[in-house]
This record gives structure tokens, sequence and C-alpha cells, in this order.
């Protein structure tokens, strides 16, 4: 046991949970801290799906002649604040600078690394109450008006990347979800999917296990983190200060403050998105459209409905409009939905950065100081896994499998 060695994890949504609890199962003695309680944010409110398929980045060339429609179309996926607009310019500009074939191809080498050791990294932090709040049914990906041409070429592309799936007819569909539309004409099988049926209720397991293993909770911000010479320091917002053998960065759309304190560049985007939580049963497994760009998932409250893009920054309020939205396409998307409540409306930060990567690994310059931020859509997916990897660092193990493509640094 390493009981003489401290950490400190910032934030407390889905991937400081998992940090938090994988180190702590280790021996080491863990502190998390966040303002806002635990699973609060985009941890409570993601549509629910492991979403191990995946693996292509969101900086694809074949976006850009969407984007014009995109914006003027209330019902789609994309809307940006033109209160926003400068100041997200910059992002977007890297984000176009990541749609080059090299650079995509390289991407999805390092999203399919992470993905593919998702679900069992979930296993063995979950242990036994792993098929308690993970469900492996798989989920489904709905076509309406994509030619069958366009479709196997999407199904080639991911079994060419080492994903499990299958292409489906309007029978073949029928006999899995007997409650989407006919006017889904094919649909792709994600065999080794999962979903939750309560993302908050699986943050809460893993938080209750971290602190029945000696965890320690602060419900504070932390205004700095400061390196010294054989430890760390985190300042919280009361101005008190406490020292730690390392300090794990996991505050996803916030880290940029922290990183910034410490003279890195992050170039984060609070990619809000919205959900809308129906009491609707319909569904047994997530069904997304690649259509209308969105996904259901079928949850022990209800049906969520959850998708959407939107630029506003971390500070305006929300825009529920686009929670709205979302019943609209469940409504075109579902046989019998006649559902006239407009359901609980949610919206979260989601930490993007320009290339779709998430920022895993130590501090260049900063030995005691590591980051685990940035997942974007994946931030659930991707905890587990990522929890596994900083454990190795903090114990000096080499990694299961090379974490360069996720450092910091790349930002320099």
């Amino acid at each position: 046991m390493k009981k003489d060695l401290t950490i400190a994890v910032v934030g407390a949504g889905i991937v400081g949970l998992c940090n938090a609890l994988q180190l702590q199962q280790l021996g080491y003695q863990v502190t998390l801290f966040d303002p806002k309680g635990i699973g609060t944010q985009c941890s409570k409110g993601n549509a629910g799906h492991f979403a191990t398929e995946q693996v292509f980045p969101l900086a694809d060339r074949a976006l850009l002649k969407k984007l014009p429609s995109m914006l003027f179309d209330k019902l789609s996926p994309l809307r940006i604040d033109w209160r926003y607009l400068l100041q997200a310019l910059p992002w977007f500009a890297r984000f176009c600078a990541n749609m080059p074939t090299p650079r995509y191809t390289r991407h999805t080498k390092a999203l399919k690394a992470l993905n593919q050791a998702a679900l069992e990294a979930y296993k063995r932090l979950l242990g036994d109450n792993f098929n308690a709040h993970i469900i492996c049914k798989g989920s489904l990906l709905t076509f309406e008006n994509y030619d069958l041409g366009a479709i196997k070429k999407i199904h080639q592309a991911y079994l060419a990347n080492g994903v499990k799936v299958e292409l489906l007819d309007k029978p073949a569909i029928a006999a899995l979800e007997p409650q989407i539309s006919d006017t889904v004409r094919y649909a792709l099988l994600f065999t080794e999917v999962g979903h939750s049926p309560d993302p908050l209720k699986l943050s809460m397991h893993i938080y209750k296990e971290f602190i029945r293993l000696g965890g320690q909770f602060v419900q504070q911000s932390v205004a700095e983190v400061a390196q010294h010479e054989h430890n760390s320091s985190v300042i919280d917002s009361l101005g008190k200060s406490k020292h730690f053998s390392k300090v794990i960065i996991c505050a996803g759309a916030w880290s940029k403050q922290l990183c910034q304190q410490l003279g890195y560049k992050l170039p984060i985007e609070a990619e809000r998105g919205y959900h809308n939580m129906l009491s609707n049963h319909a569904l047994s497994r997530p069904v997304a459209s690649a259509d209308r760009q969105f996904i259901m998932t079928p949850m022990q409250a209800g049906l969520r409905l959850a998708g959407t893009v939107e630029f506003a920054g971390l500070h305006r309020p929300p825009f529920y409009a686009r929670a709205a939205s979302l019943l609209t396409h469940a409504q075109a998307l579902l046989k019998k939905f006649n559902h006239v409540e407009q359901g609980e409306h949610w919206m979260g930060p989601r930490p993007s950065l320009p290339d779709s990567l998430p920022v895993i690994g130590q501090a260049p310059t900063h030995p005691n100081i590591l980051f685990a931020l940035g997942h974007q859509h994946l931030g659930l997916t991707q905890a587990a896994i990522t929890s596994e990897l900083i454990a190795n660092l903090v114990a000096n193990k080499p990694t299961v499998f090379d974490i360069t493509p996720y450092s910091i640094a790349r930002f320099q």
C-alpha cells in the first residue's frame, strides 16, 4: 500500500471519478475536488452511450460542404451563437487544420486505441457491479435518405478500423427495434457497444466506492495548482492550500484556466450539448440517426433524446429550443410516438479539442502534475481506460499503448 503518497484529483465528473477510484484502489490517499458536487455536468446529462464505435475524429472534410445549410436550419445538429462567433473562430481554424488525411488517419488510430480498451477497463474498475451499470446490447445507427452505396462505404470504413458492425435491412431492424419508423431503410448494428440506464447513478456508485475505500471529497473549486520541488499544492476558492504528491487535472471544459496558470496552452471549447428526457420506453438499445445527428437511449427514467452541438461558451444561459428540437426528430424516427410533453431539458458543456483527442499524460515541465481532460463526446466511454493510463504514470510503469498522441505538448 502507498498511503504515504497523496493525490489530488481536480474535477468530479466521470473522468475525475474514475481516476479517483482507480488510484484509491491502488492504495494512494486521494482527495477529490469539485465545487458543484458529484457528476453534475456532462456526466449527469450525457447520452449514456459507451460509444466505442466512434473511432473517427469530428474534424472530417466531408463536414465542410454541409456547414452552410446546417447553420441556417433550426433542426440542424449545429448552432453557433453569433455573439460568440469571434471567440470561437480560432478553435474552428484549428479544427479545420486537422481535416487533412494524414492527421485524420493519425487521430483515428489514437481514438481507436482508447475505445477498443474502454469497456474492458470498466469491467476491471467496476468488478461485479459492471452489469448493474452498463448494459451491452449494442447500438443502432439508422439511415433514412442515404443510398445503399454510401452506407456500404461507411460500413466498410468501420470494419477496416476493427469495429464489429453488421449492416441491417428493414426486416432485420424491425426484429430488433419494432418501434423504429418505416422511413428507416437501413441501419448499422454495432454489436460491442454498451449503454448506461442511469449515468448519474453510475457516477454516484463510483463515488461511494471511492469514499468506502477511504477517499476524501472537498466541495470547493480549485483556484490554482502550483508545482514545488518535491510535490504540488492545490489552492481552493477559500484560499486554503494543501500539498500533494501528485495532482491530476480532470476539470473538463473548466481546465483551461488551470493550464494557463501552469504555462500551457489548451485550445479547449465548451461544445454545449442538450438532452430531452421523456417517459417513453420505446427502445431496448441506443438508436442514433445518421440523417438527423442525434441519439435516443433507453434509461430507467425513460427515453433520453440527446445530441446537438452548440458553441456559445461556458457562461451564456441555455438555449433550450435545442432540446425541444430533439422531440421533432424522435417523432419522425419512432412509430406511434404521440408524445406532447416536452420532457426534462438539460444542457452541459462537452470539453472539446480541435483534433478530437483528449489530453492524457504528465505535464511536460511539471513532473508532479498530470492531465486527464478534453474527451469531447467520449468522456463516458474513455473515462476508465484514461484512469488506468494515469495510474500507470503515477506508478512510473509503462502504459499498455503509446500515449504520446494525447500529450498536451501537441498544443505548445
